[in-house]
């Protein structure tokens, strides 16, 4: 049913349940807004309407009303550009600006912070309101997030992303008026909750409040120590955003520049994570075959996700034996880096440090975790966001987009088509299935597009037919999802051979450590259809081509999923509590 309203003295028609923000946008009024966001595609909705900064006046009525959470009414008239309705707001964001910690110039979201845009565009330029300001202590003892609870607004994005999206249950409003903030319960540091790292918090946090943790002065001094020989790889999901953090259009496909500004930055060697991916399938479609042929554990789950493991290491211990032993690409890649390229290039171990860059903070703590470590040498030494690398870039001058293309590191660089879109829901199991199909028919595959198991449903499901053998898929992203699949596991309910489950709404290209889009899904949406143009260009398509990936095997590791291949590329779980 449509009702008939007015915004600023213009007509509109709108559905019912529309609120006052939304019919706004219909007829090119903006209202500026700090706690909303909408990610409907992705199940991300925040209307708590806290922080007050996008209040209207509506006829009739003596408290002005908050836009983005009040219906339309029949007959409604608003006004956005009242007296009334501008200061408001102006007195609501100084209120918000007298607590805050004036460090911009400092601060690692200045020019990039909603807060900050938001005193430009209201013409903040003296804050009247004077008084104590919260001094709580920074929490720095995760290896993924910092948490600075001084820059909290208390738009409680986080919070509902921490519950209601992706059900962790870590983040909470905690105290009240002055001392309220977002933090674990009883502030606990953030290293002893259940939190999974997965960065969906600091991706929605429209201040400093949440950020990933800086390891830029880390790499700079590994590159600086002669001593060193410091090697670099990419995931491919960093290679169709950091584009953005140069004011190139999202989805934009940077492989070639990337490589380049890495190059000038001092590596000694730019690997591809997708090098890591291939090899991964090589692992994981072997593993998915010998389960199904052997009778062992389904469904099996790919383990390719660091936030994911976490999520069911503390949420699903029961189901620990479920996923992949397969270490993730990241780490696959580190762990050859750190046996086969150190033996072949005659490096000392402790010479050689490996970094990453990543679009996941997760990959932060995944890199320290004990488990994946060789000798207490760690695979992966140190861990850069995809907005840390552009950082760096900046840092070095360097104009990225003007830079030349080149090429990986051929010894760890070459990679397939199915390595590209791990960056992607519904990647991982598509390139399993291109690799699983050939090893139990024995016959090429014509056709390696699966359309079945792409898309952005949260949660999707699929039959492939494999020779006599009907594959079921069941594929969830967002933590949330993997919730309610895992649920349906354990009550028996869900018949699956295999499931993939990424953490971030959107798999990599929606990761935590990704330029962020500030509410703009269709940014998502333009990463992923450029992960699949990169896929449909390349020209071997299937892992289990890509010779270098074969070349290794051969001369090193011995039979996939054999003795060698499993001490290398494979590990274990640990149950953890729920806190």
């Amino acid at each position: 049913m449509m009702v008939n309203i007015k915004v600023n003295g213009i007509d509109i028609q709108v559905p019912e349940e529309t609120t006052i923000l939304q019919a706004a946008k219909e007829v090119g009024v903006h209202i500026p807004t700090l706690c909303h966001l909408e990610l409907k595609d992705f199940g991300v909705v925040n209307k708590v309407a806290s922080c007050r900064i996008c209040v209207v006046e509506v006829k009739g009525r003596g408290a002005l009303a908050p836009s983005c959470a009040e219906v339309v009414y029949e007959g409604m008239e608003v006004r956005t550009d009242s007296v009334k309705a501008l200061n408001a707001r102006r007195n609501n964001l100084e209120l918000l600006l007298s607590n805050h910690p004036f460090e911009c110039l400092v601060c690692t979201k200045n020019l990039d912070c909603e807060l900050q845009g938001l005193a430009e565009e209201l013409n903040i330029r003296e804050i009247h309101a004077k008084g104590e300001k919260m001094n709580y202590p920074l929490d720095n003892s995760s290896n993924s997030i910092t948490v600075d609870p001084n820059k909290c607004v208390m738009c409680r994005r986080c919070e509902t992303m921490c519950n209601e999206v992706q059900t962790v249950g870590v983040l909470s409003a905690i105290n009240r008026g002055f001392n309220a903030s977002v933090s674990p319960a009883f502030n606990l540091p953030l290293a002893d909750t259940s939190c999974t790292y997965c960065g969906q918090c600091v991706a929605v946090c429209p201040t400093a409040a949440l950020t990933e943790r800086n390891d830029i002065p880390k790499v700079w001094r590994a590159l600086a120590n002669e001593r060193r020989h410091v090697v670099v790889q990419v995931a491919p999901a960093v290679r169709v955003a950091i584009g953005e953090m140069f004011g190139m259009e999202p989805g934009t496909i940077s492989t070639g520049k990337l490589v380049t500004a890495l190059k000038r930055l001092g590596f000694n060697a730019v690997f591809d994570t997708n090098f890591g991916a291939d090899l991964t399938i090589m692992e994981e479609a072997r593993e998915l075959v010998h389960r199904i042929e052997h009778n062992g554990t389904l469904p099996m789950l790919t383990s390719c996700c660091p936030a994911w493991v976490k999520f069911f290491e503390h949420q699903f211990p029961e189901l620990i034996d479920i996923p992949s032993t397969c270490k993730s690409p990241q780490t696959m890649l580190g762990a050859i880096a750190k046996t086969y390229y150190l033996e072949k290039l005659n490096i000392l171990p402790r010479r050689l440090k490996v970094v990453s860059i990543m679009p996941c903070v997760a990959k932060k703590a995944e890199s320290a975790r004990t488990e994946l470590s060789k000798e207490e040498l760690l695979n992966v030494d140190y861990v850069l966001s995809t907005r840390e690398f552009g950082h760096m870039i900046k840092e070095a001058g360097i104009n990225f987009a003007d830079l030349e293309d080149t090429e990986f590191d051929s010894i760890l660089g070459e990679s397939t088509g199915a390595a590209s879109i791990f960056g992607t829901t519904g990647g991982v199991i598509e390139a399993a299935v291109r690799t699983a199909h050939e090893l139990i028919t024995g016959e090429e595959l014509e056709s390696v597009d699966f359309f079945q198991l792409r898309g952005l449903e949260g949660i999707r499901e699929a039959n492939v037919q494999i020779g006599d053998l009907e594959l079921k898929i069941g594929i969830a992203h967002g933590l949330g999802n993997a919730r309610k699949l895992l649920e349906a596991i354990k009550r028996g309910e869900a018949n699956y051979h295999a499931i993939e489950i990424m953490a971030c709404p959107g798999g990599c290209i929606g990761g935590g450590g990704q330029p962020y889009h500030h509410g703009d899904q269709e940014i998502i949406k333009k990463r992923q259809k450029a992960i699949y143009e990169i896929d449909k260009n390349t020209p071997r398509r299937k892992s289990h081509e890509n010779q270098m990936v074969l070349e290794l095997y051969d001369k090193y590791l011995g039979e996939p999923y054999g003795k060698k291949a499993h001490e290398i590329l494979h590990t274990c779980y640990v149950p953890g509590q729920k806190i």
